[in-house]
């Protein structure tokens, strides 16, 4: 097993999310991988937690990450997040990405869940699973 690729994936996630023009007509630059100080926008989407599992086999070393992106909004209803929380899922659902460690071999949704925030806002998280081969 190998955690080795796992700061690729997140970079080549977090540049196309940033590419997606769906993505940003949305949110704009609101894409964070580290979360800003000060007030935050109304809008935003996050790149959260990782799990990562071996994947080794006779052909490869490689591993499973399942990764989280958040989508998160101060606004009362869900409608705005999940505009948001979709246009992430096509830009990221069976994308094609290439990573400057390892192979990206697939990226699938997986799975999603949407609550109320703290503050009242709303928060989707969506998890994604990706096979990752080191070559």
């Amino acid at each position: 097993m190998s955690y080795q690729a796992s700061a690729a994936l997140q970079a080549a996630i977090y540049a196309r999310l940033q590419g997606d023009a769906d993505v940003t007509g949305l949110v704009g630059a609101h894409i964070y991988d580290e979360m800003p100080t000060g007030t935050l926008p109304t809008l935003f989407v996050a790149l959260g937690g990782e799990e990562v599992r071996d994947a080794s086999d006779v052909t490869a070393n490689g591993a499973w990450h399942d990764l989280t992106v958040s989508v998160i909004s101060d606004a009362s209803g869900f409608q705005t997040a999940k505009r948001a929380a979709g246009a992430v899922n096509d830009s990221l659902h069976e994308a094609d990405l290439t990573l400057a460690v390892g192979q990206l071999v697939f990226l699938r949704f997986l799975k999603a869940r949407a609550k109320r925030g703290k503050s009242g806002g709303r928060q989707i998280d969506l998890t994604f699973r990706a096979r990752v081969d080191l070559i």
